[in-house]
């Protein structure tokens, strides 16, 4: 009798996967509205304006005050990054931001590029919008949405977008252009912030695919990585006949065989169909796994109290950019521990790294950004089990938190079309590798042109 139930569930089980794995299943669109109090019964105001990032002498006097009355504990001997960020390093950068970073500088440099703010379901919406100097005779840009992620902002794409705006004057064909457009996540930087509950990754992406349509695009292309990754996920999910590709450098599969196979994987990694490839960044497995509870704590604390932390974070400077720049350097290599500065200007300026850390902390926006782990780490997220039938292109970075094999992804992203093994690089792809990555979209969007 055993044995009939064992095989009726086994045959049960294929039927259903046979019949289910090809449904092309989508996310509800739904609506919302995430502003203060009640929404208004007057229509909202669909108007694009203009924006421009300012500073004045006194969010600069009040940040040198803060920075003066810095109170640090000396690190443990021969700790370097183990124990987080090691505060000797942390006085090297302390000094270089109040006596040598000139934020108003850095001001102009984020004016560079054109901003703009429009207001969707109740929020504010930041993002800036690049088109292509020049085009040749008859052709037309690619719209290409690009989401970043926690602790990232827009400004992660600042040395990308010219590789893809304007391809020919940095070396590349000028065949394939692009008009991108970079918003900030609700909360994050001068987007505004929910004042409801709730707002996760599914509500962004439905307010980012308004946002497109809002600017004239009916089909558009979208990247991303970290929580920008999800975003994008989710937007193929909601309306995938308006996304035409999808592009990601990062991956949430959560529920699917093929992560179940992971502690078998580096002694039958063939049978599962890993390549050595794989199998290199996936071994070995005890080390993988240290290395990702070492590197989570900060998740558990952000998807249960995010606002205790943000309390202290809002309040020092100093004390964010630690909480910042740490992940900057673990995430940009996990080696980076072992070295006394850990390796941040290996990959990084210091300007870069202290603008990134000013557009927390001159927006007040750490608490709200913390705020999303909550708001998506949850057990009923129902896009967890709804694949992707949109063309899809994967860059797998060596030193990402997690690699992603080509099967894995592959199985929540079944229209696959391009798979790379980057050579180097790690979580913030774009803003460490710009050069690889905006080569491995164009190859993408390129292969889906011609088909």
């Amino acid at each position: 009798m055993w044995l009939e139930i064992l095989l009726a569930s086994v045959l049960g089980f294929v039927i259903y996967w046979f019949v289910s794995k090809d449904k092309e299943e989508t996310l509800p669109l739904e609506d919302g509205w995430w502003g203060p109090g009640v929404r208004p019964t007057a229509g909202e105001d669909e108007s694009i304006r203009p924006f421009k990032v300012e500073t004045s002498d006194e969010e600069i006097s009040d940040l040198h005050q803060r920075i003066d009355k810095v109170r640090l504990t000396p690190p443990l001997e021969d700790s370097r990054f183990h124990y987080g960020f090691n505060s000797n390093y942390l006085k090297k950068i302390i000094s270089y931001w109040r006596n040598e970073f000139d934020w108003r500088k850095q001001v102009e440099i984020l004016n560079r590029y054109p901003h703009f703010k429009t207001k969707i379901e109740g929020l504010d919406i930041h993002f800036i919008h690049v088109k292509p100097p020049q085009l040749p005779s008859g052709q037309t840009p690619k719209p290409l949405l690009m989401v970043h992620g926690w602790p990232g902002s827009f400004y992660e794409f600042y040395k990308i977008v010219p590789l893809l705006t304007d391809p020919e004057k940095h070396g590349l064909s000028n065949e394939l252009a692009f008009e991108v457009v970079c918003p900030s996540i609700p909360g994050y930087g001068f987007s505004e912030a929910s004042s409801k509950k709730g707002f996760n990754s599914v509500a962004t992406a439905r307010i980012f695919y308004k946002l497109m349509l809002r600017l004239g695009f009916q089909q558009f292309y979208v990247q991303g990585g970290d929580w920008g990754a999800l975003i994008c996920t989710n937007m193929a999910q909601l309306v995938p006949s308006h996304v035409k590709g999808l592009h990601l450098n990062m991956a949430f599969i959560l529920r699917n065989f093929y992560t179940l196979t992971l502690l078998l994987g580096w002694r039958f990694g063939r049978l599962f169909g890993y390549t050595k490839r794989d199998m290199e960044l996936m071994s070995p497995l005890k080390k993988i796994f240290f290395n990702l509870v070492r590197e989570t704590g900060y998740m558990h604390i952000q998807s249960t109290k995010p606002d205790t932390v943000g309390c202290a974070l809002n309040d020092s400077p100093v004390g964010l950019a630690a909480y910042i720049l740490e992940k900057f350097s673990t995430w940009t290599n996990p080696e980076f521990r072992d070295l006394e500065d850990g390796g941040l200007e290996r990959k990084f300026s210091l300007d870069d790294l202290l603008t990134g850390t000013m557009l927390y902390w001159t927006t007040g926006t750490i608490t709200s950004s913390q705020r999303f782990y909550k708001e998506n780490l949850r057990l009923d997220n129902t896009h967890e089990g709804i694949k992707v039938h949109v063309p899809t292109g994967f860059a797998a970075f060596p030193c990402e938190l997690v690699h992603v094999p080509e099967k894995w992804v592959k199985s929540k992203y079944p229209k696959l079309i391009s798979y790379s093994y980057m050579p180097r690089g790690g979580h913030f792809a774009a803003f460490e590798e710009p050069e690889l990555l905006a080569q491995d979209i164009r190859k993408f969007v390129g292969l889906l042109e011609r088909q």
